[in-house]
């Protein structure tokens, strides 16, 4: 079976454009007519943040799914599979495997615990200013991290839609995503937020679901000539389904690989817009049954980013995914367009805009739980408890909540439009980095450790930060190669794209280091009663 040849930049040819727009304005009117009626259901700061605590398991299973599989998942993944092969279908693993560790160690304990954000947890043991500036920094930080791929993966796929190849009209669609994700956290909240997602969900499993189907129908079902016309369409033969195509060439990049590994599989239990996202179920047992749905929602997803990745390899001409997209987040898309029938096709043009259409809703549902974790964590942590000292009205807070989002969708647009050309499941992978760096070593001392202190959660948090975040900024992905974000310059003198190797374990060690030095007394009866109430529930909410 040959490959189909030639697909364009350009969404195929141009009198199929007038559908594909008006096919993608379609989902972009109804989610914003369902962000304005629960907008008018946001009555309070509960509402706001956690969506009145009303959502079923299944409800935010489907919710949290929505949230979990982003532009990396659905662009990024695919096209890393697409350009690497075997390397690129590691994302796959380490996303599913990282839920385990959420599931595991995290998501009923904080569920119990917390309120509206991570710095909730915290402050029920520690001094309240200190460690919830810390906590929102460290959420506002990992949430921008996040929003980066989000931005860059919309940027990729509006311009693939529109036929936009000028710079100027990419940072244009970044600022129209960022616009779109401010209306709907300030006029949505939580509520508006999570119907998004569920909605974005069902979409992207059917639009997968469908592409898988149509691939596979293209190799008669069979999986080993999928893989083989892959491999020797690639260009790389056998070296396509083995080890080593990205990583493992040298110590370095095996070094790479385990440090992204290592981000990857602990990342997920420290992203603040997912553990959010345990908050608005209205009981633990609710909270247990959310993630289990989720584990299998996004299972089955992760096992058709073969068919997404390795179909694209088989049936797409590999200069002309790298033509389209440098990074290869738009081989997802143009696959949808080739099995559709091919780029001068009805069919290819309409299976590329509903495929378009669903990697949109997925980054606007995404960028959305993202802004909404960020702006909740300074409003309810900064504002209110640090700022105001807890005397701000619930209608102020959600003021405050709405304020910040425009300001973090600002900051978020700017950086979006430097990121446009870069991979979004490795800017996906960062934040998983600084995540596992600054917030899950102080989540678990803080569930899990008697001793520990306010000091130990502000080196742990600081530390994590301070370290993740500086590796990036002198490693590759900022400067020094082609595919960096300042291509002109070279400043980085860290070798590996992913921190998580170092910045990881010390966010533990200097939280145990800065609790063992404190002279401060952990109080055991605040530890037992958070030990009681984040294992029964009992007093949460």
């Amino acid at each position: 079976m040959s490959a189909i040849p030639h697909l364009t930049t350009a969404a195929g040819a141009t009198e199929h454009r007038p559908l594909i727009i008006t096919l993608f304005g379609l989902f972009v009117v109804a989610t914003l007519i369902i962000t304005v009626w629960a907008g008018r259901q946001t009555k309070d700061a509960a509402d706001f943040y956690a969506g009145g605590r009303q959502f079923t398991g299944f409800q935010n299973g489907l919710a949290i799914s929505g949230d979990y599989m982003s532009a990396a998942s659905f662009l990024g993944i695919a096209g890393a599979i697409a350009l690497f092969g075997y390397d690129g279908f590691l994302y796959s693993i380490g996303f599913l495997v990282a839920w385990l560790v959420a599931l595991l160690l995290v998501a009923e304990p904080l569920r119990n615990s917390g309120r509206y954000t991570m710095g909730d947890v915290l402050a029920y043991r520690m001094r309240q200013r200190p460690v919830r500036t810390a906590a929102g920094a460290s959420t506002i930080v990992v949430s921008i991290f996040y929003l980066l791929a989000q931005m860059a993966g919309a940027g990729v796929l509006v311009s693939l839609l529109l036929g936009i190849t000028a710079d100027g009209g990419k940072i244009a669609v970044v600022a129209l995503v960022g616009v779109l994700m401010i209306v709907y956290v300030t006029i949505g909240g939580m509520k508006g937020t999570t119907w998004v997602q569920m909605i974005k969900a069902v979409l992207l499993i059917a639009g997968t679901l469908l592409i898988t189907f149509l691939v596979l129908l293209k190799f008669n079902f069979n999986i080993s000539a999928l893989l083989g016309q892959a491999a020797e369409h690639s260009g790389k033969g056998a070296k396509f389904l083995e080890p080593g195509l990205k990583y493992g060439k040298d110590s370095l990049s095996k070094l790479d690989f385990f440090s992204l590994g290592l981000a990857l599989v602990l990342g997920t239990a420290g992203l603040p817009h997912i553990l959010i996202r345990f908050y608005t179920v209205p009981t633990a047992k609710a909270a247990r049954k959310s993630v289990n749905w989720a584990i299998g929602i996004i299972g089955a997803f992760y096992l058709m980013t073969i068919a997404l990745g390795f179909g694209a390899a088989a049936l797409l001409n590999r200069d002309d995914i790298i033509k389209s997209n440098k990074a290869g987040n738009t081989a997802a898309p143009l696959l949808a367009q080739a099995v559709g029938g091919g780029p001068d096709s009805t069919g290819g043009a309409i299976l590329l805009a509903v495929i378009s259409a669903v990697a949109f809703a997925t980054i606007l549902a995404v960028v959305a739980g993202l802004t909404l974790a960020s702006s909740s964590s300074f409003a309810h942590d900064i504002y209110v408890n640090v700022i105001r000292k807890g005397r701000a009205t619930e209608k102020e807070e959600v003021r405050a909540a709405r304020w910040s989002t425009v300001v973090i969708g600002a900051v978020a647009i700017f950086l979006g439009a430097l990121a446009r050309d870069m991979n979004v499941a490795g800017l996906v992978a960062l934040a998983f980095a600084v995540a596992a760096s600054a917030n899950l070593p102080t989540i678990l001392y803080s569930l899990f450790w008697k001793r520990f202190t306010t000091q130990g959660a502000l080196w742990s948090i600081y530390g994590g930060l301070i370290s993740a975040v500086g590796l990036v900024l002198f490693s590759p992905v900022v400067s020094g190669k082609p595919t960096s974000m300042f291509k002109d310059a070279d400043f980085y003198w860290f070798p590996l794209e992913n921190p998580g190797i170092i910045s990881i374990p010390l966010g533990f060690l200097l939280g145990w280091l800065g609790t063992v030095l404190s002279k401060e007394k952990a109080d055991p009866q605040k530890y037992a009663e958070l030990e009681v109430r984040s294992l029964t529930g009992t007093g949460a909410h």
